[in-house]
């Protein structure tokens, strides 16, 4: 039995509430279980300098932390003057995989910046993260195209990612922070709706596994990955 009592291949609760904040384009509180994820979309009109004349928009992304998030107080990492390697990371991972499903020609010379914001941590937040990045960025698509800026959303697929692990030598689905601190092996797993692997980050904790176990994992991502794009879809209206 796993700590929660969930079955191994047992997502935990999730929700995907939109219209969370009044003022952007586009926003979900992304919830697995007690991890809770602001996740807000903010459309600004001209793209990158970089980006200028190339016909290109750009999906870019922005993470972090409230101080009580977790059972300590961390400090802002304001305060420090500096961003830790652990948010620049996480960051840049919500930002490609965005990025690996979005039309950039058809968006136009625009940029979207997500945010998302950790207001609870209990394992997963990347993930969450992610998952409700993309219905945020969906959303603020769909504000586009209602005041006509854009004639369609321009969207290849969904989006969204799960983590997987060896618990006790079992391959579980969905770690919430007691998994994840005694896990033997994690991963997390971003594929898209169609089942196509955006990113894979997968470590072993204690000693290597095998690939039968990475494929058990690999199986039970996509199992939860097909569930959270359901999810996603109906927090869409689709």
């Amino acid at each position: 039995m796993r700590p929660s009592g969930r079955a191994n291949d047992q997502l935990r609760q999730i929700i995907l509430e939109t219209g969370f904040s009044k003022h952007a384009e586009g926003s979900c509180l992304a919830k697995f279980g007690d991890t809770h994820v602001l996740c807000t979309a903010t459309v600004e009109s001209t793209s990158p300098r970089w980006l200028k004349g190339t016909g290109l928009g750009w999906v870019t992304a922005e993470y972090g932390m409230l101080p009580r998030a977790t059972n300590t107080r961390t400090d802002r990492e304001a305060a420090k003057g500096r961003q830790s390697g652990r948010t620049q990371e996480i960051q840049r991972l919500i930002g490609r995989s965005l990025r690996a499903v979005v039309d950039r020609k058809a968006m136009g010379e625009i940029q979207i910046r997500l945010d998302c914001d950790v207001l609870q941590a209990d394992g997963g937040t990347r993930t969450a993260g992610i998952t409700g990045s993309w219905v945020a960025l969906h959303l603020a698509f769909q504000h586009l195209v209602k005041i006509g800026q854009l004639t369609a959303i321009p969207l290849t697929d969904h989006v969204a990612a799960i983590s997987c692990g060896l618990h006790e030598e079992r391959a579980v689905l969905d770690l919430d922070y007691v998994e994840d601190s005694a896990a033997q092996a994690d991963a997390n797993f971003v594929l898209t709706g169609r089942g196509g692997i955006v990113e894979i980050q997968a470590t072993a904790e204690e000693r290597p596994f095998e690939e039968t176990q990475f494929n058990e994992l690999l199986r039970l991502a996509r199992k939860g990955i097909g569930e959270l794009v359901e999810q996603q879809k109906r927090a869409i209206g689709g």
